[in-house]
């Protein structure tokens, strides 16, 4: 029975990543191993990211290059040069394949795998074509390889297609493969004279890692590249996995310019949360520009921007925008303890540039309290007192140059309120900017608390700065205002979420509810929903609908008017209405029989003369008060089902006020949604209007979510709009609904 359903399972899941034009490789691993486990969703999804064993990748006792050289001037030898140096730095024994030579750089050369000495851990493939290789390597029980070759999905559909055949001989085989179109950095020289959590780099550009490799010469510490290139097997969400698993990495800094799979990616998020290792990322494709030029690099979906955002946030994973960002961001985030309060105090030599840094750090939402009164006075001991201290703390300039200094920074860490201090220094003014740098040094090794210096100077070859402060593992050191605003908000916020993170994917449902079994009677595959069908599949998950009936008749619509009582509204009903106000096909604040009648007949008669098919009348109950909100589901290429919610009627389309995530999620979340929307003040009640029922609208969108988890891809959209949220303990109703069925 187990064999039935995995096999089943895993052939729906192929199924769905194939159509989406990705590999199937990891994610039918990841789905085999879930169905082995019993840990499925309802709708047949893993909950849990297997941790890939990549322990024998970056450490391999034993190596092959396949393809190497040791011919002057032949790509190749330069290659295998670095392979050798690097295979005598991890100890591992490296063996040469080559058809032809006897031997490569002094070592004796195999003429094809099949002759290797011994079973190797690790293949790299330095061929313009891997996949008559990949056979090889199965039958010889190689656990890893890499493909540097390129002229694959990022060269069009001919490369896609060598790449899924090149995907299929890996999965066949056995082995895990790297790459294709990738580099050698997951063979650089990494320093091991640094102390400290390091950084894990994951890139699917090589290039675009330099930045946070070159993090090492400041003093940071790095411990893995991983350079993906095009994902034909392994992927961005193997290498979080397995990062957060590893006791030495602090946090993992990722360039990526598409997604393969975004469930798997949001299950490898998942286990760094609930590790508490933070993961900082640049994902390209904000523009439509920056999209196309991801696709055209690697082959790879984009997604809709909006979605992988709010699936990040939802995580917990840190996106930026810059590479520069992601390298002072993601170090602050690897060596910071966590926060004793946030509480940010600026402190300066100049009032100019402690306000012009407080505007900055107040409009990035960063919170600087205002010093206690017996605070300022401590302070005004050493401090003129004509110059504020209030936060940010203006000293004037002279008291950095002698003991006053240290004074002044301990007496403000000392503050309980203050978890980070923050001193800009915009340029250097020996000697007091030197004796003010070494005042911050040796008061952040006294402190538990952060302390960072944003160093102005372009210059950047002070003592000061390149001894003094870089040569500190407890100060963090920034170079613009920006970066380090940037960072400090992204240490706060990620202390914040650890701290209170409970992984949704242990609550999400496992086995459908008795709604489901009501809904799927209703969905009708390949056919849009009429209103009437929409609202029924509503009340199928509990979500309150008018009272209305559908007639298809005057005299049926008089007797139904009578029932739902007065005054009622009258809409056309029919599979194929989108936009009935528009068509005129709606009637509103309707009071008498007659009214009612005359209605009935003006639909049918419009709805005749634009050629719509009708499956009735509805005649609904008139919902007069409340907020207009929209609550629907749509499915992303990337992440499966989303859901959406934001404000309704015509403003939705007018001013796009509209939150999204991905299920599964919790209460957390959707209260998180309902603060990102411009307009939630409505919620609250506006000009004297009575606060709405969130709870309700709350209780609405988990609704939603069940349904996207369980129709799953049977329902292809659905759009409630508007929902009427009502005063407070009323309720919402959905008015109106439209359900497209795939």
């Amino acid at each position: 029975m187990l064999g039935s359903t995995h096999g089943t399972l895993t052939t729906h899941f192929r199924a769905r990543v194939v159509a989406c034009g990705e590999e199937p490789h990891a994610a039918v691993h990841s789905m085999a191993v879930a169905a082995a486990e019993g840990d499925l969703d309802v709708s047949g999804r893993p909950l849990h990211a297997p941790v890939p064993d990549l322990d024998r990748f970056f450490q391999p006792e034993s190596v092959a290059v396949i393809g190497a050289s040791d011919a002057e001037g032949r790509p190749n030898t330069g290659i295998t040069q670095q392979l050798v140096a690097w295979a005598e730095r991890v100890g591992a024994r490296l063996h040469p394949v080559h058809p032809t030579r006897e031997s490569v750089f002094g070592r004796p050369c195999s003429r094809s795998v099949a002759d290797l000495p011994e079973q190797v851990d690790l293949a790299v493939l330095l061929v313009g074509d891997p996949l008559p290789v990949i056979e090889e390597l199965g039958q010889a029980k190689v656990k890893f390889a890499v493909a540097f070759a390129s002229g694959f999905a990022e060269t069009g559909e001919e490369g896609a297609a060598a790449q899924a055949r090149l995907a299929a001989a890996v999965e066949r085989s056995g082995l895990r493969l790297l790459g294709p179109n990738t580099n050698l950095n997951a063979f650089e020289r990494f320093r091991d004279d640094l102390d400290g959590p390091a950084i894990a780099l994951i890139t699917q550009s090589g290039h675009q890692g330099r930045p946070v490799y070159t993090l090492q010469e400041l003093g940071v510490r790095l411990s893995h590249w991983a350079p993906t290139g095009n994902e034909a097997d392994l992927e961005t969400a193997d290498f979080i996995s397995y990062f957060s698993q590893r006791p030495e990495v602090g946090a993992i800094a990722c360039y990526v310019e598409g997604l393969k799979d975004g469930r798997s990616f949001l299950l490898a998020a998942d286990r760094a949360a609930r590790a508490g290792v933070p993961v900082v990322a640049v994902k390209v494709g904000r523009t439509e520009t920056g999209a196309r030029m991801a696709a055209s690099h690697t082959g790879k979906l984009t997604g809709a921007d909006q979605v992988v955002d709010a699936a990040m946030r939802q995580f917990g994973v840190i996106r930026v925008d810059g590479l520069d960002e992601l390298q002072d961001t993601a170090a602050l985030l690897a060596r910071a303890r966590t926060p004793q309060a946030d509480g940010v105090v600026v402190y300066s030599i100049s009032g100019g540039t402690g306000a012009h840094f407080s505007d900055l750090a107040t409009g990035a939402g960063l919170r600087l309290p205002t010093l206690s009164e017996e605070k300022q006075r401590e302070l005004h001991e050493w401090i003129p007192g004509y110059l504020n201290v209030a936060n940010p703390v203006d000293n004037g300039g002279h008291p950095v140059g002698d003991w006053r200094g240290r004074k002044i920074i301990d007496a403000i860490l000392a503050d309980p309120d203050v978890g980070v201090l923050i001193c800009p220094i915009t340029g250097p003014f020996p000697p007091m900017s030197d004796r003010l740098a070494q005042d911050l040094v040796d008061a952040a090794e006294t402190t538990d608390k952060l302390v960072c210096v944003v160093w102005g100077s372009p210059v950047g070859t002070e003592d000061a700065y390149r001894t003094t402060l870089l040569g500190s593992s407890r100060v963090a050191t920034f170079r613009t205002f920006g970066n380090c605003i940037t960072a400090v908000k992204a240490y706060l916020d990620h202390h914040r979420f650890a701290a209170s993170y409970r992984s949704p994917f242990d609550e999400a449902p496992r086995t459908p509810s008795p709604s489901f079994r009501k809904a799927q009677a209703l969905i009708r595959p390949g056919h849009q929903l009429s209103e009437h069908a929409a609202k029924q599949l509503l009340r199928a998950y509990g979500i309150r609908v008018p009272r209305e009936q559908l007639v298809t008749s005057a005299a049926a619509s008089v007797r139904a008017a009578g029932l739902v009582g007065y005054p009622v509204v009258m809409k056309a009903s029919g599979a194929h209405i989108a936009h009935k106000t528009e068509l005129g096909l709606v009637k509103v604040g309707l009071t008498s029989a007659s009214q009612v009648r005359d209605a009935y007949r003006e639909l049918t008669d419009i709805a005749r003369y634009e050629g719509i098919e009708l499956d009735g009348v509805l005649v609904c109950q008139m919902i007069e008060r409340g907020v207009e909100m929209m609550v629907g589901v749509t499915h992303d290429a990337l992440f499966g089902p989303t859901v959406t919610v934001g404000l309704g009627g015509v403003l939705v389309e007018v001013l796009h006020d509209a939150a999204v995530r991905v299920p599964p999620f919790g209460e957390d979340q959707v209260r998180a949604m309902l603060g990102e929307l411009r307009g939630r003040a409505l919620l609250e009640g506006v000009r004297g209007g009575p606060p709405v029922d969130v709870d309700a609208l709350i209780e609405v969108v988990l609704r939603v979510q069940r349904m996207a988890l369980e129709l799953g891809d049977d329902l292809a959209e659905l759009d409630i709009n508007p929902l009427t949220v009502l005063g407070r303990g009323q309720g919402a109703v959905a008015l109106d609904a439209l359900a497209v069925c795939r």
